[in-house]
């Protein structure tokens, strides 16, 4: 992997500067940061999701800077600059769970010298790791903003089994039920646990930058047929009224499902949200690093094997003061069935905004930037009077 001193400079907008924070969890880890030119500032960190980087908070972090605030953001453990992590498939996946991301996370504002921020606010899987963060440590990470990505709450423990005959835990039939479709399909989230998903990304037949260009285009608002709505339940029958983009044809490979969808070169001309500068940026980083660091997340996940660990806060809720912020044309909002419910109802005791922005699909802060940072403003003022108070 290159070395800090070879790589091109990033093609960020003023007061946004680019640098190395090293002994972080074992990483050194690479940073953006927005006012840094005065001490004494309250601090936000800000965590991005998958495929991106910390580059995807460029637009929003002038104007939280702006408002007074040091903003942070990392490329997280697997992603872009930051070097300490392992991308072989084989290697081990512990050090990419949850819990030792939000490690990285509490690391991180540490050597800052912050004993708090003011919040910790992730976009996409992102968004899970500051849930945990603020789950796991309320003192430290004082308010959080989760966007497009729901949190349902820890997973809970098996309750009221000593006297009952224990049951294996049931096998989940919705993948196997996917397959049997009359338009065989499989689960984007299973096909990225794969050892295949990332050469099929990595060495995608169109090259690293058509991939990103169409994978952006196919989950934003620009792809008029993101129209999502609630889904009734878990089960292959609804999954499969997802995008192929979530719910991907069963033969196809993740190239090759966004390749159908990529935009002609008028469209991609009148992006005004995400440049062919700015993509290329991306495909840069991606073609060096590859894809496998970000895709040892969903293996975790896909895996069950840290389940019990997360089992240890069973029945915790998120009770800092917490908001929600996705785009309307988002199917990452409803991709769960139940999960943006139970997030409002159950999962965060102060929840106070809740807010879908129209004309921005997936990639909220990117497509809707002025929007998103009034609404984070917004929050954080509310969440300032709720200390008041």
């Amino acid at each position: 992997m290159n070395t800090s001193t070879d790589l091109p400079d990033i093609p960020l907008p003023p007061g946004i500067r680019s640098r190395y924070v090293d002994n972080i969890n074992g990483l050194r880890m690479h940073v953006l940061e927005a006012g840094f030119e005065t001490r004494g500032r309250p601090c936000l960190l800000l965590l991005h999701g998958f495929p991106e980087l910390a580059f995807s908070w460029r637009k929003v972090m002038p104007a939280l800077a702006e408002a007074g605030y040091h903003v942070i953001a990392p490329d997280q453990r697997g992603y872009g600059r930051t070097t300490g992590w392992d991308a072989n498939y084989d290697g081990d996946l512990n050090s990419f769970r949850l819990l030792n991301l939000v490690r990285d996370a509490l690391g991180l504002v540490s050597a800052f010298g912050y004993a708090s921020v003011d919040a910790v606010v992730g976009h996409d899987f992102g968004s899970s790791v500051a849930a945990w963060c603020a789950l796991v440590r309320p003192d430290v990470f004082r308010s959080v903003a989760l966007m497009s990505a729901p949190f349902a709450g820890p997973p809970a423990l098996p309750f009221d089994t000593a006297d009952a005959p224990a049951k294996p835990a049931p096998e989940d039939p919705v993948h196997r039920e996917l397959a049997a479709l009359p338009r065989p399909r499989k689960h984007y989230q299973w096909y990225y646990s794969t050892r295949e998903a990332n050469r099929d990304m990595h060495h995608a037949p169109q090259g690293v930058h058509d991939f990103l260009r169409a994978y952006y285009h196919h989950k934003s608002a620009d792809w008029k047929a993101n129209a999502p709505y609630p889904l009734k339940s878990w089960s292959a029958s609804e999954l499969a009224k997802l995008p192929t983009y979530y719910v991907m044809d069963l033969a196809k490979d993740m190239a090759a499902t966004v390749a159908e969808e990529m935009p002609d070169t008028v469209a991609i001309a009148a992006n005004r949200w995400l440049p062919e500068r700015e993509l290329a940026f991306y495909s840069a980083e991606y073609e060096r690093t590859g894809f496998q660091g970000g895709l040892q997340w969903y293996r975790c996940g896909t895996s069950g094997a840290f389940v019990a660990e997360l089992q240890t806060w069973s029945g915790r809720t998120i009770d800092v003061p917490s908001c929600f912020i996705s785009g309307r044309q988002d199917w990452g909002t409803y991709q769960r069935p139940g999960v943006f419910e139970a997030m409002q109802s159950r999962a965060c005791t102060q929840m106070i905004g809740c807010h879908l922005v129209d004309g921005a699909g997936h990639w909220v802060q990117q497509e809707q930037p002025a929007e998103v940072s009034h609404l984070l403003l917004q929050f954080l003022k509310q969440r300032a009077d709720c200390d008041i108070r």
